[in-house]
């Protein structure tokens, strides 16, 4: 099929590269703000296994092509035009309407790929010509999975009211997708929603066990034999047990952000969700607290090394990431931070800046450590799972380390002549 996606979103570069891999004769439109020139530099793209290599592989034998513009993207007229676009961005919209009104009525199936407010496929397909068709594709990208989760899905959530369409899309992703069941077909409005209450039901299991892991705390109680409780009943499983330091990342902040508005607009005000977003916000200062408390609040010119900036590993985006709020706090009681990220340190300092009390390190991790009082596990990136504890425990002064995401045994922690204290969990040389 001929396709056009227009972009600059994850999802959109995900597109273009696997729709052109597997036949499709596809057709690239970034974002205006966003082109191509740029987005090949961007962290969050080269930090993506295969997607810049197979997105360049597709530009080099021409079954993907660039275009600067609706005009010229639509030069070669397009069967599918998949929309890849972000809030912010739906003013694109307008530009791209204009073009395919001045190029006439064609039928076309219009796949909307995007984070919109529910109700937007009906509104897009009114704006096409008659005999086009709009659905709606919920986007289950993973980030540092986005070929994986594109090339093999799970499932599928088609938003769509046309059995023709259905047909269009199942042609369309037919390579991936060997299996009828993979793509679950709803009404449109649906699907939008149901993408927003799912993201809405993680947030609220995560938000659930860190106020556990809290109560676990203060009680004493090892959190870690709760979780396997919990995850061992059948009606609740273990997916999205794990309590940490908060959750991040732009596509669930804002599905989250997006379901809110939904709930506010239809007049129905949710103080459950309201909780749950309390609750991460809360908890991503959770590591400040535990270490004001183990100093009993003198942390005036201390130093902390931290592991771990990104909001989760394999990607390199800071988006909403916990380590933004842990750094504000430690910098207003005028902690030096030490910080390593093996992928997110350009984004840390565009964010930030060059701050008089950070100092961000690549290479060894355990060289953040030296001369430090405590070490702040953020982010569960794969070198930090199993350090050289005896030589951790010889940098660290004060043999202070707090595991925002419960990676390490306590007990062995301990054994190596440190204190430990994770989320719900903790434990004494």
């Amino acid at each position: 099929m001929r396709v056009l996606v227009h972009g600059s979103e994850l999802s959109a570069a995900t597109a273009a590269a696997a729709l052109s891999w597997v036949g499709h004769r596809v057709t690239w439109l970034p974002h205006v703000d966003q082109p191509w020139s740029s987005l090949r530099r961007a962290d969050w793209l080269v930090g993506e296994p295969r997607l810049l290599d197979q997105l360049e592989s597709g530009l080099a034998d021409g079954s993907l092509r660039l275009a600067e513009s609706a005009e010229e993207a639509l030069q070669r007229p397009q069967e599918v035009i998949w929309l890849s676009l972000s809030p912010e961005q739906r003013g694109e919209l307008d530009t791209l309407f204009m073009a395919l009104d001045s190029v006439g009525n064609q039928q076309r199936l219009l796949v909307n790929h995007s984070t919109f407010p529910v109700g937007e496929t009906e509104h897009l397909e009114g704006r096409l010509g008659s005999g086009s068709h709009a659905v709606a594709l919920s986007d289950m990208i993973e980030e540092g999975r986005a070929w994986e989760t594109f090339t093999r899905p799970s499932r599928w959530l088609l938003g769509c009211d046309d059995d023709s369409a259905e047909a269009r899309v199942r042609e369309l992703l037919r390579a991936f997708n060997r299996r009828q069941e993979v793509v679950q077909r709803m009404p449109r409005r649906a699907a939008e929603l149901t993408k927003l209450a799912i993201n809405g039901m993680l947030a609220t299991r995560i938000s659930y066990m860190n106020e556990v892991a809290g109560l676990a705390d203060s009680l004493g109680v090892d959190v870690e034999f709760v979780r396997q409780g919990m995850g061992s009943d059948s009606r609740i499983g273990y997916e999205y047990l794990y309590p940490g330091c908060g959750f991040g990342g732009p596509n669930f902040s804002r599905d989250l952000m997006r379901l809110a508005d939904v709930q506010s607009a239809s007049g129905r005000r949710s103080a459950l969700l309201e909780q749950v977003l309390d609750i991460n916000e809360h908890k991503k200062e959770t590591l400040f607290r535990k270490l004001w408390a183990h100093f009993h609040g003198r942390l005036e010119g201390r130093c902390v090394a931290i592991w771990g900036a990104a909001f989760k590993p394999g990607t390199a985006r800071i988006d909403h990431a916990p380590v933004l709020s842990l750094l504000r706090a430690l910098w207003a009681q005028g902690v030096r931070v030490r910080l390593h990220d093996p992928a997110a340190l350009p984004a840390l300092r565009q964010e930030v800046g060059d701050h008089p009390l950070l100092e961000s390190m690549e290479g060894d991790p355990l060289e953040a450590c030296q001369g430090a009082d405590a070490l702040m596990l953020v982010t569960e990136w794969k070198a930090y799972w199993n350090p050289d504890w005896r030589r951790l425990a010889n940098l660290l002064e004060e043999r202070l380390v707090l595991d925002g995401r419960n990676i390490y045994d306590p007990t062995w922690v301990a054994a190596q002549g440190l204190h430990y204290r994770g989320i719900g969990r903790r434990a004494d040389p």
